[in-house]
């Protein structure tokens, strides 16, 4: 099977960014989002869309490495689309747990996910929170 075309890596290219926002450990909720980011993906042609998910709070539980769904963001990955991890509630997670949980390879630690859907809105990304 051949991988859809991969997203632009300018950020300022797309004429249609998204920030999706997830905070919630609910398995119907994650399912949810990357419905969310595959349905952004098949809307527009390719280059035209950015999709970034930003994980925090029990939502960072979304890219932990045994998520069930982690074939299926691996997959979202390779089209594109981004996903960004609250460094903040890792650290929380860390010290909670006596370890730090292990990510997705394709989760990015952001410092903060909050701070980082502000920077993102900034930037002219379209704010989504299912």
């Amino acid at each position: 099977m051949v991988a859809p075309p991969a997203l632009s890596a300018d950020p300022g290219f797309a004429e249609y960014k998204y920030v999706l926002h997830i905070d919630d450990m609910d398995p119907s909720k994650q399912e949810l989002i990357l419905n969310n980011a595959s349905n952004l993906l098949d809307a527009y042609p390719p280059g035209q869309v950015e999709v970034e998910i930003v994980a925090y709070g029990p939502g960072l539980r979304l890219v932990f490495a045994e998520n069930v769904n982690a074939q299926r963001i691996d997959s979202l990955s390779q089209s594109g689309v981004k996903f960004s991890a609250c460094g903040n509630t890792l650290k929380g997670m860390t010290k909670l747990l006596g370890e730090e949980p292990k990510l997705n390879p394709q989760a990015k630690v952001v410092p903060g996910g909050i701070v980082r859907i502000g920077e993102l809105v900034k930037q002219g990304y379209i704010y989504i929170k299912p």
